[in-house]
């Protein structure tokens, strides 16, 4: 659970200097992962020329607000609600154990997305809409998620299909051959599901999954979230894209990730490069093992959190995948302390992220509530 010390923004000197605990880390993933995708929102199809072009020599440099606002895409939407169904799921596991699948649950969060995206619950809610004529749980009463926010055609057309059909996707009945980005920029807060990182990986995978059928389109969010998950309990850098690695290399159809994350490596011994050649070595971001890999090298490339958020989206491609993905491992690398306070004033949706964020540490901590609130802010079903 939440105490002082991981209030995001409000460092003193001796915060600074204090150990960064789980719960700091796992907050921080979340919020600087919605910053990443707040700047890259702005820039998400502008190629770099047109991003010097409007922002300067350096490109973009800090967020641009619309209304006074850091505006979040579909991507922190469907994190959030990822964060969701697995505290729903964890909630359900605690009353009747039956297995150890937060997909099923999953996929239901993902259909409140899904209504959010101006589709009516009948429509969107499949199943689940013929046993509530309303969504239910506190998540999906926040009207502001009710934005489309660019929401990936992907996404939409495998949800849909989900609620026409009733039947779940999986890594062994695809629901098609897409390896786009959709399923790695909303898997991190997987992270929180298990100490064990093989279980972690292995729900990410099914998780992505759900809307994205080639191996690198789901693979993907299983290295993220095993990197989230080693550096929440702070192992380093480099060991945690060992452990990574290690799992994926145990699914099949990894190649093509392994390589992107290997080439990410690489390029980032050379420190921060340019587009141009960031375009060229790992892509632009509109697959999962790109995205994964830009994300990735722009952690390891800088030395700081606000560095690497801006190397992430300053390219020719889907900036605010790419800069969730930073965000999401190095808000888990640094901390809350080191996300730009003034950053955080604008992001659109922060108390909320910051609460569900301290939700899932509740959940998922040896004291999970077990009183009617809880189960009405979560329901079990």
């Amino acid at each position: 659970m939440r105490d002082d010390s991981t209030q995001a923004g409000s460092t003193s000197p001796a915060d600074a200097m204090s150990p960064r605990t789980p719960q700091e880390r796992f907050i921080a993933s979340m919020l600087a992962g919605a910053l990443g995708d707040a700047l890259g929102y702005a820039i998400e199809f502008h190629d770099i020329g047109m991003i010097r072009r409007y922002h300067g020599d350096h490109g973009l440099t800090e967020p641009v607000l619309r209304d006074g606002v850091a505006q979040i895409s579909d991507d922190t939407q469907m994190m959030l609600f990822t964060a969701e169904g697995l505290i729903r799921a964890h909630v359900a596991r605690r009353i009747k154990p039956v297995d150890n699948d937060p997909v099923p649950e999953v996929q239901h969060a993902y259909l409140r997305w899904l209504h959010t995206q101006n589709r009516p619950w009948e429509q969107a809610g499949g199943p689940y809409a013929q046993h509530l004529q309303v969504p239910d749980g506190w998540l999906i009463s926040n009207q502001e998620l009710f934005a489309p926010r660019a929401p990936g055609s992907t996404c939409m057309s495998a949800l849909l299909n989900f609620a026409r059909t009733h039947q779940h996707a999986t890594p062994d009945h695809r629901i098609n051959d897409s390896k786009g980005c959709g399923g790695v920029m909303r898997a991190a807060p997987v992270a929180v599901w298990s100490d064990d990182p093989a279980e972690v990986f292995w729900a990410a995978v099914g998780t992505a999954a759900l809307t994205h059928g080639h191996p690198s389109g789901f693979v993907s969010a299983g290295v993220l979230a095993v990197l989230v998950h080693q550096l929440l309990r702070d192992v380093s850098l480099p060991e945690s894209v060992r452990m990574a690695r290690e799992l994926l290399v145990r699914w099949p159809g990894h190649e093509e990730q392994l390589r992107a994350l290997d080439a990410a490596v690489q390029l980032a011994s050379k420190g921060p490069v340019g587009p141009e050649e960031l375009k060229e070595t790992l892509g632009e971001g509109w697959t999962g093992e790109e995205a994964l890999a830009i994300g990735l090298y722009s952690v390891l490339a800088t030395e700081g959190l606000r560095s690497a958020l801006l190397l992430s989206v300053n390219h020719s491609g889907d900036s605010d995948s790419t800069g969730i993905v930073c965000g999401n491992i190095a808000g888990a690398l640094y901390g809350t302390r080191a996300v730009p306070p003034e950053w955080l004033r604008a992001l659109e949706l922060r108390d909320v992220i910051e609460a569900l964020a301290t939700d899932a540490l509740t959940e998922f901590s040896p004291a999970a509530p077990t009183d009617p609130a809880w189960t009405r802010r979560y329901p079990a079903w």
